[in-house]
């Protein structure tokens, strides 16, 4: 199917062509929205065309691929989501979110039946990857094609064979390593960049796979996958996720996802004390660029895990003091630099053919309201420059002796 957008009575119009039968169809595409869209997404039609409206829905046309994207949910369909135009209209649902417990031993009980499974939460950027116009597509979180992640994926990982057997599946994963370009961390196994999947889903549907025919799956292509820790009895399920999450965070990890084994329940997510001082501390390095939920809602979880954990004051004053060092000290550092005239600013290194790919992932990160631009360039290592300007601007202004 070819797809173009033109001007009809100042409209966007939706126009078509199948190659194979060549059949056409052209529309305005509010019409398109309105009467056609709904069917799709089994949405009501007032939602789908009050959000296209309000530019919540919007046309997405980059890197090869055209579409509607969702900038926000609608219905039940989630953020993030994409309406693809090719050779058939294909719909590659958002991801949705994953809501997290404070306390195991409640939220275990009340909201899972007889067992759990339990897998690793790495720390990395969330990607769907699928099958669009016979071409590997990566998408983020936001519904965005990700050039980078499209073209290094199938570097780390052979899914050519995976997705000639399931094509109506989409890949949902993280990648992960120290030279990831969204979120950098070291990991031993991983190194400078890897990819680990923790979930199939079903184009349309969004209807995620069992976890053990997943992982049946995934082994049967030599796919690599999250940590599979094993399906736990419900009533022994808390105890073994703290030691489970205990030594994670030794280990400078993130922490588990907890999941319905058949998955027909909503999974939720826990994570260690190590994981909310590293994101504390990274965010207290720009502290005017992350909003203030997100620096609360990490205080809230270390105080409901060291109640739930029942630990002795020094264990509580231990956590406090690493808490305090995590706020304080990155934002200090940042503002010594600033002072110094140095831009609140980062360092992302990938590894890229030429200066044009990097320059194409740079335009990429503006696409998403990212501040960048290629630092420097040498023998297929490009160094891109994030500045973080909120911050740069207002500890500078406070600096010359602006109020607060």
């Amino acid at each position: 199917m070819q797809t173009r957008v033109g001007k009809t009575n100042s409209h966007k119009t939706f126009f078509f062509n199948c190659l194979l039968c060549n059949y056409s169809y052209e529309t305005p595409m509010p019409y398109f929205i309105s009467e056609e869209l709904p069917k799709l997404v089994d949405v009501e039609p007032y939602k789908l065309e009050r959000s296209f409206k309000n530019g919540n829905i919007k046309f997405y046309n980059n890197y090869g691929i055209k579409g509607l994207q969702f900038r926000k949910s609608v219905g039940k369909v989630e953020a993030g989501s994409m309406i693809c135009f090719g050779d058939k209209i294909e719909i590659i649902r958002g991801f949705p979110k994953i809501r997290r417990t404070l306390m195991l031993y409640p939220s275990l009980e009340i909201h899972f039946n007889n067992e759990v499974a339990v897998e690793e939460k790495m720390n990395g950027y969330n990607v769907r990857i699928a099958l669009i116009n016979n071409k590997i597509v990566a998408f983020t979180r936001g519904g965005f094609v990700c050039p980078y992640t499209t073209k290094k994926a199938p570097e780390i990982m052979d899914m050519s064979t995976f997705f000639i057997d399931h094509p109506e599946l989409v890949i949902c994963g993280e990648m992960v390593g120290s030279e990831n370009p969204y979120v950098t961390h070291h990991y031993r196994e991983i190194g400078k960049l890897g990819f680990r999947i923790f979930d199939l889903r079903e184009k349309g549907s969004n209807k995620a796979l069992p976890v053990q025919e997943k992982v049946q799956i995934l082994d049967s292509y030599s796919l690599p996958r999250v940590n599979f820790f094993g399906i736990l009895k419900i009533d022994e399920a808390p105890e073994r996720i703290f030691e489970l999450v205990l030594q994670l965070g030794k280990d400078d990890r993130e922490g588990v996802v907890i999941k319905d084994p058949k998955m027909e329940i909503e999974p939720i997510k826990y994570t260690s004390s190590q994981a909310h001082n590293g994101e504390l501390e990274y965010a207290f390095t720009y502290p005017f660029d992350f909003g203030r939920s997100f620096f609360f809602s990490r205080v809230i979880r270390e105080g409901f895990q060291a109640y739930e954990l029942n630990e002795t004051e020094d264990e509580i004053k231990n956590r406090a003091h690493k808490l305090g060092e995590s706020i304080l000290h990155p934002m200090i550092n940042t503002i010594k630099d600033i002072a110094e005239e140095n831009p609140a600013s980062e360092d992302i290194v990938i590894h890229v053919d030429d200066l044009k790919e990097a320059e194409i992932f740079v335009r990429h990160l503006r696409d998403l309201g990212v501040v960048a631009t290629v630092h420097s360039f040498e023998e297929g290592k490009a160094i891109i420059r994030r500045v973080h300007q909120s911050t740069t601007d207002r500890i500078s202004n406070f600096l010359r002796g602006g109020l607060y």
